[in-house]
C-alpha cells in the first residue's frame, strides 16, 4: 500500500494541546534543551516519521537525530534518538510523539514475532481491519515494518464476502457473481465448512478464507483445493499454533492480534536543559 506523506499528526496534537499547554508556560520561551529517548523493552523500532512530524509541527527547525534504523530489532535500554530545540516544544510534543512511537513499535514488534514463527514456510501472515481508530494507515505500515503483510486496507480496496453478505445476497454463487459485476479488485469469500468450500470453489473467487478451521480441516481443504484458489486461514490462530497452521500449506494466515492486541512499548524521554 501507499502510506501518507507528509505524515499528518495535527489531529493528534490538537487532541492533547487543546487551547494550549498551560504547564509548559512555566519554562522561559527562549530556553533550549536536549532530550534523549530510550526503550526499556526489546522492540522493533517503528514510527520515526510520525515521531519526527510531531516535533516539526511544533518547531520546524527542531533537530531529531536517530541512532537506530526503522525496522531494527533493539534490546532494552537502547538509545533511540536525541532531540535539540525549544524546551517548550520538546515538552509539549513529548506525549503525543511517544504515544505514536510506542504504539507503532509495539505493532511492528508483534508482527516480527509472528513472522518469525512462520519463517521457512510459504505462508504469509496478514493483518486485518481490527486497527486502532485513526491509526489504520500507520498500523498497516507498522505491520510491514515488522515483516508481515497487509490484507485490504479498508472496505474500498478489496471484496471480502462474509456470512451476512451471503445470507443477504442469497448464496455464495450469487454474491460472487454480483461482486464480479461491480469491481475487478481482489475477491475473497469466507467459508465455515467443507460444504461451503465446495460452493466457493465453484464460484471461482480469487481467494477463500477458511474461518475457524482446525488444523486437520485446513489440511483437508488444501488437498481438496489443490492450488486452484489461494487459501487464507483465520480465526483461533495464535503464536502457539500458527506454525502448525502454516505448515498445512495455506497461502495466508490473517491475525487480528497484530494490531488490536498490542501492548505499548515502554519508552522514556528525558530532558537536559542547556546552559
Amino acid at each position: 500500500m501507499t502510506y501518507p506523506s507528509p505524515i499528518n499528526v495535527q489531529a493528534f496534537l490538537d487532541e492533547d494541546i487543546g487551547s494550549g499547554d498551560i504547564t509548559a508556560l512555566i519554562i522561559p520561551d527562549d530556553r533550549d534543551a536536549v532530550a534523549k529517548v530510550i526503550t526499556r523493552e526489546t522492540m522493533v523500532c517503528c514510527g520515526q516519521d510520525w515521531f519526527n512530524a510531531v516535533f516539526k509541527a511544533l518547531q520546524p527547525d527542531l533537530l531529531v537525530k536517530w541512532h537506530v534504523d526503522e525496522g531494527q530489532w533493539l534490546e532494552a535500554n537502547t538509545l533511540l534518538c536525541t532531540l535539540k530545540g525549544n524546551a517548550r516544544s520538546l515538552l509539549t510534543g513529548e506525549r503525543t510523539a511517544l504515544n505514536l512511537l510506542q504504539t507503532l513499535s509495539a505493532t511492528a514488534t508483534q508482527a516480527r514475532i509472528y513472522a518469525n514463527k512462520v519463517a521457512g514456510t510459504d505462508c504469509k501472515v496478514l493483518d486485518t481491519r481490527k486497527t486502532i481508530p485513526g491509526l489504520r494507515d500507520a498500523q498497516k505500515y507498522a505491520v510491514t515494518c515488522g515483516g508481515c503483510h497487509n490484507h485490504r486496507v479498508g472496505l474500498y480496496d478489496g471484496i471480502l464476502i462474509k456470512e451476512n453478505h451471503i445470507l443477504a445476497a442469497g448464496s455464495i454463487a450469487q454474491a460472487v457473481a454480483q461482486a464480479r459485476k461491480l469491481s475487478n479488485k481482489l475477491l475473497e469469500v469466507e467459508v465455515e465448512s467443507m460444504a461451503e468450500l465446495e460452493q466457493a470453489l465453484a464460484a471461482q473467487p480469487d481467494r477463500i478464507m477458511l474461518d475457524n478451521f482446525s488444523v486437520p480441516e485446513l489440511q483437508t481443504a488444501v488437498l481438496k483445493v489443490a492450488g486452484r484458489c489461494a487459501l487464507e486461514a483465520s480465526g483461533n490462530i495464535t503464536l502457539a499454533n500458527i506454525r502448525e497452521s502454516a505448515e498445512t500449506g495455506v497461502d495466508y494466515i490473517s491475525i487480528g492480534a497484530l494490531t488490536k492486541n498490542v501492548k505499548a512499548i515502554d519508552l522514556s524521554m528525558r530532558i537536559v536543559l542547556e546552559e
